[in-house]
């Protein structure tokens, strides 16, 4: 997003090539963490952090081509607030679905006229991006050697626990966007749960008169969908913006549902194994992950 009169919604200030993952902790903050267990900062028993890593990042890659099979609808709204007033809301419903030749494709069932712009804000297509891909943030094995990731300790998430690690690119490359936070791994299946942080980098105005852009914190919650995969479901950012010309308090709400197996040829593994067909489409109840704060 970026704001009307030189103003905009992305982020970059702090996370320049070399500042690492030690800083990342200076932006968690304790609405945040609220409802959470306090953070023991033991070593895991029986198992390395080193071998909890490669073990999350392993599954992500799994659960990042199983949901790449999946259609399901994402409801997205973006509001620019003045105290408990509401001054701008952007407000998109789509669905993540499959043609008949097997391609995936959005049909867009509910887009009313963006009101941001009364409200100060504007979006583009770095903040689609954001919103489709980022948002959800995901870490493969493959992405592993992209980032700094620092073992911070054990937690209580509701019923679970989890290993918390800190998480941040080692440099910023080119125009490539990355994530920049934490995520809590849950210590019985190693799986990223839940996760809290930024998109990076931001985009500062420059003497030229460059728009800014800046990016909130959000988090994001998962649930597991047909007893195998950990999901999102609901992300949530209520951020403060600081522009050069001002202050912008924003509100962002993403929600993923009806998560459905889409019935094509293609195979979907878990742990090693091939999904079977007979799973395929069924609506099972999916265990929730700690319950975000609507």
């Amino acid at each position: 997003m970026h704001m009307q009169r030189q103003k905009t919604a992305r982020i970059k200030r702090y996370w320049r090539s070399g500042l690492g993952v030690l800083a990342v902790s200076l932006f968690l903050t304790m609405s945040v963490l609220a409802d959470e267990g306090p953070l023991d900062p033991s070593q895991p028993k029986g198992i390395t952090s080193d071998e909890i890593i490669q073990k999350f990042a392993a599954k992500e890659k799994e659960f990042k081509i199983a949901r790449d099979q999946y259609t399901y609808r994402q409801d997205v709204k973006v509001q620019v607030l003045d105290g408990s007033n509401t001054t701008g809301e952007y407000r998109q419903v789509f669905d993540v679905v499959f043609d008949d030749q097997g391609r995936r494709t959005e049909n867009v069932v509910f887009a009313p006229q963006s009101t941001l712009e009364n409200g100060g804000l504007s979006m583009d297509s770095g903040d689609y991006e954001d919103i489709r891909h980022r948002l959800p943030f995901v870490l493969t094995s493959d992405e592993l050697t992209e980032y700094d990731i620092l073992y911070k300790g054990q937690q209580q998430e509701d019923e679970l626990h989890c290993y918390v690690f800190d998480i941040a690119p080692k440099q910023i490359v080119g125009k490539k966007r990355y994530f920049q936070g934490r995520i809590w791994v849950d210590d019985k299946d190693f799986q990223i749960v839940k996760t809290y942080g930024k998109t990076v980098p931001d985009i500062r105005a420059g003497k030229k008169g460059k728009e800014e852009h800046l990016y909130p914190s959000f988090t994001t919650w998962r649930e597991q969908i047909d007893g195998k995969y950990w999901f999102p479901t609901f992300t949530k950012a209520d951020d403060t913006l600081h522009f050069a010309t001002g202050d912008i308090h924003i509100r962002e709400i993403v929600k993923y549902e009806d998560y459905k197996r889409f019935g094509s040829q293609s195979k979907v593994t878990y742990a090693g194994e091939e999904v079977q067909k007979q799973d395929q489409g069924k609506d099972q109840k999916p265990q929730t992950a700690p319950p975000p704060q609507k």
